[in-house]
């Protein structure tokens, strides 16, 4: 897919969107992509997520996908789909990335650590270091959407399916247009 391709898929599900957003990170935003939205037609999250299979390089080998909840579970879930291996997500029931629900990886299992954005890349180290606290083996980090604009950086090769360069500012530093737009939180973090 082409980066045209693909972002006629977010726009087709109404899910790029223009405002004021506060993200997970906590930075304001004068875009965001939803992409619950993208990934409820599952036909559509098959092909995003096989489209960045594609990429991948063989010798990987890949041998589970382990994403972050909430805005990782699908978009992992397609993921391990198209590459024929078990999906896992992490939690954080007290604040920090853990693998529950009887999830467990053996140690030095190859694990593709996959989500949906990444704007900062902390959620994604943060998840990399639980799932080697949990025995696996990060071969690489994967995503749909890289918003960083090349900024987020990782200690295993990063893969996305197609880089936005997306603004984004601090509460104190806010251009004036932006700041005079109510901000809402979209995302799956209420704080």
């Amino acid at each position: 897919m082409t980066d045209d391709e693909i972002l006629a898929e977010f726009r087709a599900a109404d899910a790029l969107l223009e405002g004021h957003f506060v993200l997970s990170s906590g930075l304001h935003s004068p875009r965001y992509l939803q992409c619950a939205r993208v990934l409820m037609d599952p036909a559509r999250g098959a092909r995003l997520a096989e489209a960045l299979a594609a990429l991948l390089p063989a010798e990987l080998g890949i041998q589970a996908v382990v994403s972050p909840a909430m805005g990782g579970v699908i978009a992992g879930h397609e993921m391990a789909r198209a590459l024929s291996v078990p999906a896992m997500f992490l939690e954080r029931p007290t604040g920090t990335f853990e693998l529950r629900r009887g999830f467990r990886l053996d140690p030095g299992t190859r694990v593709l650590m996959m989500e949906d954005v990444v704007t900062t890349g902390l959620s994604s180290r943060e998840a990399i270091r639980a799932i080697e606290a949990a025995g696996g083996v990060v071969v690489a980090a994967a995503a749909l959407v890289d918003r960083s604009g090349g900024a987020a950086t990782f200690d295993v090769p990063f893969h996305p399916l197609v880089r936005l360069d997306v603004p984004s500012y601090s509460a104190d530093a806010l251009p004036a247009d932006l700041a005079a737009i109510p901000a809402t939180k979209p995302g799956s973090r209420a704080a």
